[in-house]
């Protein structure tokens, strides 16, 4: 059984350098590729005030989270749900800074999140395979069509359902099937196999009028380009 969860966070402002801190945490759980409803879902109360530009972003404001708990009085819930998964998050330094410098703030000796769970990094990812294009949240759904219209605003969870269908799109979509044994691709996603005893696809050949059909066509290609109709290079060469 492979469990991994897809998180994400939403925070006071961009630098954590700076003291900005946690204020959502939402977290999603796929168990050998599917989704299964057993979320994680809390936004906390920092210890300072949410930055202009960060609440423009996501829309959450200091009087909402007056009320709310503190990320110490989540912490063991949270580590506990993620052990021993593989963590799978968008641009995963930002995150997971944020998620150690929480830890380490409490000064309790508790391991980092990065010592805790391996970490897929969905952008790093996303950026080997589209190698210079937009590789955001919203440029990925767009590619790979995934219903983002209620992403207004950022919101962890909500981001986070959206990466986890994002994550199976780039690897491949959903599958209900156990891969085990299959071969490691070089996203160390398994690599399904065909079946040995498939039915044979049938080869269906042109007719001799379509073939006909087809060197008029080339041969009209080829008298507008001057002689440079490709099709014929490519037969020539054959």
């Amino acid at each position: 059984m492979r469990r991994q969860v897809v998180l994400d966070t939403e925070t006071t402002g961009l630098e954590v350098e700076q003291g900005h801190q946690i204020i959502e945490i939402g977290c999603v759980e796929l168990v050998d590729r599917r989704l299964t409803g057993r979320d994680f879902h809390h936004y906390l109360r920092p210890d300072r005030e949410i930055e202009e530009g960060a609440e423009a972003v996501h829309g959450i404001s200091n009087a909402f989270l007056a009320d709310k708990p503190r990320f110490a009085d989540i912490v063991d819930e949270f580590l506990g749900y993620v052990e021993g998964a593989e963590l799978v998050i968008h641009n995963a330094p930002f995150d997971v800074g944020f998620i150690n410098a929480e830890i380490h703030r409490l000064g309790r000796g508790l391991k980092r999140i990065d010592e805790l769970c391996p970490i897929v990094d969905t952008l790093v990812m996303a950026r080997r395979r589209h190698p210079g294009q937009r590789n955001s949240l919203d440029a990925l759904c767009k590619r790979y069509g995934i219903d983002n219209s209620q992403r207004e605003l950022h919101g962890a969870l909500l981001d986070a359902r959206i990466l986890a269908e994002v994550y199976l799109a780039m690897t491949g979509g959903q599958v209900a099937l156990s891969l085990a044994g299959d071969p490691l691709g070089e996203d160390g996603e398994r690599i399904r196999r065909l079946p040995a005893d498939r039915p044979r696809l049938r080869v269906i050949r042109a007719t001799e009028d379509e073939r006909r059909a087809h060197e008029a066509r080339l041969a009209e290609i080829d008298a507008a380009s001057g002689g440079r109709c490709l099709w014929r290079s490519l037969d020539l060469a054959d």
